[in-house]
């Protein structure tokens, strides 16, 4: 039975407002301010108060640093301009704005591809995902970056059905590829998967000459990042046209063996929060290492004594970082499997299946609180959800694949691609983040909106 357009206009509404309410009770109840929030808050006071992109050092001036690249920094010194400087809750609501104009645009583009039932049900995935909302309330990158994601590939398919060229469109794609780029470093693997099918969009249709518009917003995808490499060759006399791969400013230490030892056993979140973000600042409990950390009892001895030893200072050391190193070279060698394929798949695994609530201030290790059932069971409804979005997503590209592959294989391939080349990347991740997996997220609401478009009764 079809359902009128009046109905369907209020279940649109009812969307929004659900959307809406889920935001601003996160951005209400926004959690602690992260390590990150604060140091890019830092970086913004100190761009607006004292012209200098770098950290607060008591009684010296700020000290410059190149550790994160300007997108978020320069970002937050806007909002902090317009509301006043550490008004956090301004910023979590722009954010909201963003993110439910990156919404909007997924459920534009399932309405466009799919039909008007899959925009329907494209605008509740998106609307009632309780994972990219929760981040809408915390001063991180991560909405932006979404929004960045969801801005590029509606682009793309708008610049493809009006013509492609030199229209509007192409300026909002590389708009969005340059400013993803510049709130997160790892990003140009979004331009890596888009440039190349707009490319193939434009051969397909008026062949070489066809690809000269494209060419230029590639180049303009690069352009802004010019001004901050020649910055940091001033500053710091290095070439870093993006942010150091350990967030590290040239001269730091960066314990190398101790990454490298950690990567022989390391999979869960909670170990990067107890061990890895640990390491040259804070104590690091023997307790909190897995039993697979260790392959026999003398190697056990031998990994306490190394703590212990780093536990009267808590600080990294180039000593400490040899025996690590050599502790780390002899696991490997022992087992190189679990080294080189078993750990980076199990890591890639837990960051796509955790219940992402780790802004929630729910247990690391919630599937073991025997005493506080109730965190077991949220952990466990949490974890639910974002299967079933994983899940949903799966199913709706294997049908895009199979019904509409000749039409749209373009823009399929640079969302799977994408998706693909961002898995190839957290494969060699040392710490396990499930927010890095935050950016699937708006296309398995896209997906997923697939499965819908002959399943929901038709709007009249």
């Amino acid at each position: 039975m079809p359902i009128s357009r009046s109905k369907a206009g209020l279940w649109v509404w009812l969307a929004l407002a659900a959307g809406l309410a889920l935001r601003l009770y996160f951005v209400l109840e926004a959690p602690p301010m992260t390590n990150d929030t604060v140091m890019y808050g830092d970086i913004a006071r100190n761009i607006l108060e004292h012209h200098v992109y770098g950290f607060t050092v008591a009684g010296t001036a700020p000290r410059p640093t190149l550790i994160r690249v300007p997108g978020y920094p320069l970002f937050l010194a806007a909002c902090f301009a317009l509301f006043g400087v550490g008004n956090y809750k301004a910023v979590l609501c722009v954010q909201l704005v963003f993110d439910l104009l990156g919404c909007a645009m997924i459920t534009d583009l399932a309405g466009r591809l799919f039909g008007p039932r899959a925009g329907l049900a494209a605008l509740w995935l998106a609307m009632l995902c309780p994972f990219t909302a929760n981040y809408v309330g915390a001063a991180l990158t991560e909405t932006l970056t979404l929004f960045s994601i969801a801005t590029a590939f509606y682009g793309m398919a708008r610049w493809r059905d009006e013509g492609q060229g030199f229209g509007r469109w192409l300026w909002v794609v590389a708009a969005a590829l340059a400013a993803g780029v510049l709130i997160r470093p790892e990003q140009g693997l979004l331009a890596a998967a888009v440039v190349p099918a707009m490319l193939w969009l434009a051969w397909c249709r008026g062949g070489p000459k066809a690809t000269v518009p494209v060419l230029v917003a590639a180049i303009c995808v690069v352009l802004p990042l010019a001004p901050w490499t020649i910055r940091n060759y001033r500053v710091f006399h290095v070439f870093q046209p993006l942010a150091p791969r350990y967030a590290n400013d040239p001269g730091e230490l960066v314990p190398l063996g101790f990454q490298r030892w950690y990567r022989t056993w390391a999979i869960e979140f909670a170990s990067t929060e107890n061990v890895y973000w640990n390491y040259d600042g804070s104590d690091i409990s023997i307790a909190d290492l897995p039993n697979r950390a260790f392959d026999s009892q003398a190697e056990y001895e031998r990994t306490a004594a190394l703590l212990t030893q780093y536990n009267l200072h808590d600080t990294a050391t180039p000593e400490l970082d040899r025996a690590f190193d050599e502790l780390a070279r002899e696991r490997i060698a022992a087992n190189p499997i679990r080294y080189y394929v078993a750990l980076p798949a199990a890591r890639l695994a837990n960051m796509l299946l955790r219940p992402r609530t780790e802004l929630m201030g729910t247990a690391l290790e919630w599937w073991r609180h025997q005493e506080d059932i109730s965190q077991r069971i949220f952990g466990a409804v949490y974890a639910g959800i974002n299967l079933v979005y994983l899940v949903l997503g799966g199913v709706g590209l294997a049908l895009w694949w199979r019904r509409d592959r000749n039409q749209n294989r373009p823009l399929l391939l640079a969302m799977a691609g994408y998706v693909a080349l961002r898995c190839a990347l957290l494969l060699t991740v040392d710490n396990s983040e499930p927010r890095y997996t935050l950016e699937f997220l708006p296309l398995l609401w896209f997906w997923g909106s697939a499965v819908f478009r002959g399943r929901l009764p038709p709007i009249a």
